[in-house]
């Protein structure tokens, strides 16, 4: 019996699609587009897509959608966006937990599912977060500093803004640590806006006003991020800070800074990526919510090895 031509081109175009990979969109949600450890992730995240489209049998694409600069309502509306466009999973660095849950937990309720990255909404309904245990950081921050100081000094805590979670579980974790070397002083906490330009001016205004300051813990790494920041010759002040960009890691050649305690931001959006396809194509969650990833001391012991990664990260 002869088929009907229409009925045979149905069904060759109904082979035609089963046969083609099926495509999956994850939207990215960082904190802001000029940060090179958001630009890290970015590259990631396009990373993890190639590499598990290629060995899932699946086209993966990834729509970044982060704001020029931090602003958790540009980032609320960029997850509303994605889950029209039709995103099937979102990861996010939350500018403002508070700001983010409830945009969170509304694509959740529209079916797609959402991880946290570098900074978390711990009260949404997201699946995992990826990032570093904040507490255990600014521990780690200050035995660095305890250790190069020979446990003794007065010391000044940079911590930028006084209102964020994760940075207030740092500084907590450096009071913590501090507690065992009694020879170790913290004068105070220092806050500013998260800016190079005021966290600059604050290690600036706080080293006149208190010349007898012998080591910074900067637990976040604003004011290494512009030149000349630190007024003073290498060795006299003693500085370890998080984070381990390419313009932080010059204050290692020239001796202001021993150690740098760089976050693995590559990885934050690679395995975000990893984390949402085990979700919606494997169906597997993780075995925690929580996945800690662990900081990287640099100093200039692998210093040379460690600069090599950002020519891969930033796609020089």
């Amino acid at each position: 019996m002869k088929l009907p031509t229409t009925f045979l081109f149905a069904s060759l175009l109904a082979v035609a699609a089963s046969a083609a990979p099926r495509t999956i969109t994850l939207g990215l949600v960082a904190k802001s587009q000029g940060n090179p450890v958001f630009q890290a992730a970015r590259v990631g995240a396009e990373d993890a897509a190639a590499d598990l489209g290629k060995k899932l049998g699946l086209t993966i694409k990834i729509d970044w959608r982060t704001p020029n600069e931090e602003d958790a309502q540009k980032q609320a509306e960029a997850i509303e966006q994605l889950v029209l466009a039709g995103a099937e999973g979102i990861a996010v660095s939350c500018s403002d937990a508070n700001k983010l849950t409830d945009a969170i937990n509304s694509a959740v309720a529209n079916g797609v599912p959402v991880v946290t990255f570098d900074s978390d909404a711990p009260a949404s309904k997201r699946f995992a977060t990826y990032g570093i245990d904040d507490l255990e950081c600014g521990q780690q921050t200050m035995e660095e500093l305890a250790r190069v100081l020979g446990g003794k000094g007065i010391v000044a805590v940079l911590a930028g803004n006084q209102n964020a979670p994760n940075l207030q579980r740092r500084v907590a974790g450096v009071r913590e640590a501090a507690k065992k070397y009694p020879g170790i002083t913290i004068r105070d906490v220092y806050y500013h806006k998260e800016t190079p330009q005021d966290a600059a001016a604050k290690v600036e205004q706080v080293m006149q006003a208190n010349p007898d300051i012998t080591g910074w813990a900067m637990i976040g790494g604003w004011a290494l991020f512009t030149e000349n920041a630190l007024k003073w010759q290498p060795g006299t002040v003693q500085c370890v800070s998080v984070d381990a960009l390419p313009a932080q890691l010059n204050y290692i050649r020239s001796g202001h800074v021993p150690v740098l305690l760089g976050q693995q931001c590559y990885q934050w959006g690679y395995r975000s990526v990893g984390l949402l396809i085990d979700k919606i194509v494997l169906k597997k969650d993780p075995p925690a919510v929580k996945e800690i990833s662990a900081l990287v001391p640099v100093s200039k012991d692998n210093l040379d090895d460690y600069a090599k990664n950002w020519a891969k990260w930033l796609r020089k």
